[in-house]
Order: structure tokens, then C-alpha cells, then sequence
């Protein structure tokens, strides 16, 4: 299965790079390419890619602009990716509180963009849990008592605890290892918390539970 790519970044040096990396691959085609944010949301629009790599500093619409236009209303179907030189970037937390499935160094070696992307295409949140915590750990603002929806109600005990400790960086695997049971029955329950309160993936999750008080950042 092909695996349709849009690559958003200012650099046209990087857009190639990006482009002879993924088309060396046998289930990549890049789709389009954008040179700053607005081309990247009207590029998504007109090709509709599984995935985008989003540079997150572009002149005129940067990249957090254009991720917040695209996922906001639903305006695409694809997975977000955002290209950073820090790694501990406000703008990066912006961009993942916007629902973004994880960023990438843009350092980062031609093998592991290539299995991140496969990831993110698959469904699959890119972040580890513990950098996905030290970020929001970082940049979270501090919940008021009026920052708590009403879809946190819904969630059981358990289910809350299981959102605290995916929250602090815990692994589906160490959850269930600490709890005795299997990892599947982790992942599933994990399910039903994102379904309840309308979250794209895990990353989504840390930031909401830091951002509704669920966990304590600091």
C-alpha cells in the first residue's frame, strides 16, 4: 500500500532531500510540496496525502497555522508531522495541543523519518510517552476549576487512572505489566478513553490530561 506524502518546508534543498529519501522507498509517493503554510493547507486540500511533513518556521503561514487551519474543521484526513531544529519548542507543543501526531528533528537520519512516517500513516502516534511529557511538562499552562469538560465525568475511575499514567510517560507495556494483565486489554481501554473524550491519538492525550489538570505538570 502507497503511502501519499505532502512535504511542507520553506528550504527547497530540504523538500528534495525529503523527496529523494521517501522516493528510494517502495510504498512512498510524495504528492505535493509546499513552501510555506498556506500552499501546504490548499496542496492538502487538492491531493489529500496520508501524511504531511510540516515545517514549523515558514514565512507568511507558518507551520502551527497551517496545522491548526487543517485539523481544526476537519479539513483533512491526513497525519501531521512537524519539522523542528529544537526539540523543546513551544511551537512544537502548540502545534501537537493542536493535534499534530508528532514532530521530527530535521536531523533526524533518512531510516527513522522513514519508519516515522510508516507509523503516523498507520494510525500511531509518533512521540515516545516521556518526550511527548517532557514537552507539555514544559509549555503546559496551569488548569483553572472552569478548564474541566464534562466528558471527563464519563470516565471511570480506572479509566482515569490509565490516562494519569499514559499522562506521566508510561508505556501500554509497563501499564499492563504493573497492572497484570495483557497489553492488549491496555490498548483497548486507551481506546475507549480517546473515543469518550474525542481525542486523535496518544500524543493528544498527554496534552489534554496536563491541560484539564488530569496530572499535575509541575
Amino acid at each position: 500500500m502507497t503511502t501519499r506524502v505532502l512535504i511542507a518546508d520553506d528550504q527547497a534543498l530540504v523538500r528534495d532531500g525529503f523527496r529523494m529519501i521517501l522516493e528510494a522507498e517502495g510504498d512512498f509517493e510524495v504528492v505535493a510540496e509546499a513552501a510555506d503554510g498556506l500552499e501546504a493547507v490548499l496542496a492538502a486540500r487538492e491531493t489529500n496525502p496520508d501524511v504531511i511533513l510540516m515545517d514549523v518556521r515558514m514565512p507568511k503561514v507558518d507551520g502551527l497555522q497551517a496545522t491548526r487551519k487543517l485539523l481544526e474543521h476537519n479539513a483533512t484526513g491526513a497525519r501531521i508531522l512537524i519539522l523542528t531544529t529544537f526539540d523543546l519548542d513551544e511551537y512544537v507543543y502548540e502545534a501537537l495541543r493542536a493535534g499534530a501526531s508528532g514532530f521530527l528533528l530535521k536531523d533526524t537520519p533518512p531510516e527513522e523519518l522513514v519508519e516515522a512516517i510508516r507509523t503516523v500513516a498507520a494510525g500511531d502516534a509518533l512521540l515516545s510517552p516521556g518526550v511527548t511529557c517532557r514537552i507539555v511538562a514544559e509549555f503546559a499552562r496551569t488548569p483553572s476549576d472552569d478548564d474541566r469538560p464534562p466528558e471527563i465525568d464519563e470516565l471511570t475511575p480506572e479509566e482515569l487512572e490509565l490516562l494519569r499514567d499514559v499522562a506521566r510517560g508510561r508505556s501500554n507495556a509497563e501499564i499492563a505489566e504493573a497492572a497484570e494483565i495483557e497489553e492488549a486489554v491496555v490498548g483497548a481501554d486507551l481506546d475507549r478513553i480517546l473515543a469518550t473524550l474525542q481525542l486523535r491519538d496518544r500524543v493528544h492525550a498527554v496534552v489534554y490530561a496536563y491541560e484539564h489538570g488530569i496530572v499535575d505538570a509541575r
